[in-house]
Formats: structure tokens, C-alpha cells, sequence
């Protein structure tokens, strides 16, 4: 069985680790946060990595959890919460559609470009369900009233937008031209300063890990047990309209 994740790519202390699950675009399956988390423990040991790169194959970066072979809760909490308190920057090259949990997986990045051809939408109250654990790195960091629009309509919106809001650090038309001058300052700074940077920036979101993730989980537990849950992930895979939909 072929690993969801790419093999590790090393250029002058930026280690790419690239999202490669074309069969269920990208989605947070068991193994793919797995695979992840195991990269990422590795880059954080390694001293010749600076910073990581996260990006994917295909035209989609992350469509959500894998409603097949979903990660355990605990796990894809426990994944963002590596991201965002490991103490290297990890930087997210997007080029395609992130949806759902994959905002999650996107939010904990410490800085992110998007490309035109991106998409995103949190699409859990169309199922059901609701952004709950996923808003533990997104809340932070997310202008509030746009946080309020889109967790609650579920809207596709542009990259444009998504720096608007927070959500990402930069649109570019070209983003490895985006990401230059960004990668080029993480190879300039020292691993120390870096680490030490990264602890100011990051501890809000460490504080909303720690304080509220126990209750996420278990609220997303009690969404994805109920009725209406069903209901959604039902009609989502018979590409048919849900019950209550006006």
C-alpha cells in the first residue's frame, strides 16, 4: 500500500513533505495524519532542517476528514497541535481546494500562500455537523465577523479572501514567487531565533489547544453521532440535497 504522504523533499534546509492521496483528494484519513505526524517529528529532530513546507499533490490540498477511514479525533487535534507548537515554522503551499478539516490542517501553519486556482469552504454545517476542533488553530488567527460568515454559510471563497481574513499570509498569482522571499528569510534566520519567534507568535493558539480541545472533541463526537450527521454525510455521498435543505 502506497503512503499518503510523498517522500520528504530537501533543499538547502526546507524540507517539502507533500500531501499524496489522489484517490480521496487529499483527505485526513488515519494514515495520511499518521504519516504526517511521524514526518514532522522527524523534521523537528533533524538540525539540518530549518523549515518545512507542506503542500500536495493534484487540485486539491485537503478536502477534509476521510468520512471512509476517518482519523481518531484525538489524533488530527493532536496533529495541529504538533504543527503549530513544533519548533521549526511550517509553511503551506497551496495550489488547489481546501475544504473542511483541511482549514485545520491549513490554520495550524505558521504561514501560508495560496495560488488563483484555490478554493476554500468550511462545508460542516452543510453536513450536520460544525468546524469544532478544526477551530482551534482557525478562531486565533481569523478575523471574527468573517470566522462568523463562513462557520456558519459554508460560502466558497477565493485566496484573495482567504489572506483578507487571516486565514492565509499571502495570495499570489505565482506562488513559489510568493513564497521566495518568505523561504529565503527562514534560511537567513537562526534556528534559535526561529524557535524562540515562533513560541511569541503560536501562544494564543497553544492556550486554545489546551483549554478547549477536550470539549471540541467531544462535541464533534456527539455531532457526528446524531441524526442530522447521518442524514448529511448520507445525502453527500448519494450527491443528493439533505432533508432539511430549503
Amino acid at each position: 500500500m502506497t503512503s499518503p504522504l510523498a517522500a520528504p523533499v530537501h533543499d538547502r534546509g526546507i524540507t517539502t513533505l507533500t500531501l499524496d492521496s489522489p484517490a480521496n483528494r487529499n483527505a485526513l484519513s488515519a494514515r495520511l495524519v499518521g504519516a504526517l505526524s511521524t514526518a514532522l517529528e522527524a523534521c523537528a529532530a533533524d538540525d539540518a532542517v530549518r523549515a518545512v513546507v507542506l503542500t500536495h499533490t493534484g487540485n486539491t490540498f485537503c478536502a477534509g476528514a476521510d468520512l471512509a477511514a476517518p482519523p481518531d479525533p484525538h489524533a488530527l487535534v493532536a496533529l495541529m497541535r504538533q504543527i503549530v507548537a513544533l519548533p521549526k515554522p511550517v509553511v503551506a503551499r497551496v495550489t488547489g481546494h481546501v475544504r473542511a478539516g483541511g482549514l485545520g490542517l491549513l490554520g495550524a501553519c505558521d504561514i501560508s500562500a495560496a495560488g488563483p486556482e484555490a478554493s476554500f469552504a468550511l462545508t460542516e454545517s452543510r453536513l450536520g455537523l460544525a468546524p469544532a476542533v478544526i477551530s482551534l488553530p482557525l478562531l486565533p488567527r481569523t478575523d471574527p465577523r468573517a470566522a462568523a460568515r463562513y462557520h456558519l454559510t459554508g460560502e466558497r471563497f477565493d485566496a484573495a479572501e482567504a489572506a483578507r481574513i487571516g486565514l492565509i499570509t499571502l495570495a499570489a498569482e505565482e506562488v513559489d514567487k510568493g513564497l521566495a522571499p518568505v523561504l529565503d528569510g527562514l534560511r537567513k534566520a537562526s534556528p534559535q531565533g526561529l524557535a524562540a519567534s515562533k513560541e511569541l507568535v503560536t501562544a494564543t493558539v497553544l492556550e486554545s489547544f489546551d483549554q478547549h480541545a477536550e470539549d471540541l472533541i467531544a462535541r464533534s463526537a456527539a455531532l457526528f453521532a446524531s441524526a442530522e450527521a447521518r442524514e448529511g454525510m448520507t445525502a453527500f455521498l448519494e450527491r443528493r440535497d439533505p432533508a432539511w435543505e430549503l
